[in-house]
């Protein structure tokens, strides 16, 4: 069983954020096509589990041989693949904790993640209702995080809906 633990926001995740994202460019170049901090350490003021997600766009992320090594070479470990969900692949950096979700360039899940990262910052109302959510389903046990962050879904689905209005 898991406990979630959500963190005030830090000003300091930002920092944590570029270091990661310094090290990704340097091992990854050219093939780094977008790097972007998401999730909601990236959301100023909102609450979070003390955890930096980034999203990782490459050419293809099915072609693990064309940036898995580099990122291994400093200290990344691969530890989810998903072919079957968007190719994506996540890497766990050394410290300070954190995500990395690698799709490939152009894949909508990256569309969305900025969609809502981006609507969190500059809707206050949006971002107050998914914390109140994130905290009311914090304070519960689950079987792992991954429970947690699915049972989210339904508010993020909401708020998605009002952040890819046309």
């Amino acid at each position: 069983m898991t406990s979630i633990y959500l963190a005030p926001y830090d000003p300091n995740w930002p920092k944590h954020f570029r270091l990661h994202a310094d090290r990704i460019r340097d091992a990854l170049g050219e093939r780094a096509l977008l790097l972007e901090h998401v999730g909601s350490t990236s959301v100023p003021g909102l609450s979070a589990k003390p955890t930096i997600d980034m999203v990782l766009a490459v050419s293809n992320s099915a072609d693990e041989p064309s940036y898995v090594p580099p990122l291994e070479a400093r200290g990344f470990v691969l530890r989810i693949r998903e072919p079957d969900w968007f190719k994506h692949r996540l890497l766990k950096p050394p410290s300070p904790e954190a995500n990395l979700h690698v799709f490939s360039f152009g894949c909508e899940e990256i569309v969305r993640m900025l969609a809502f990262r981006d609507w969190l910052r500059t809707h206050d109302d949006d971002r107050q209702l998914y914390e109140q959510a994130k905290r009311r389903l914090a304070a519960r046990t689950w079987q792992d995080t991954q429970n947690y962050a699915d049972a989210k879904s339904e508010v993020v689905q909401e708020i998605l809906g009002r952040a890819l209005l046309p």
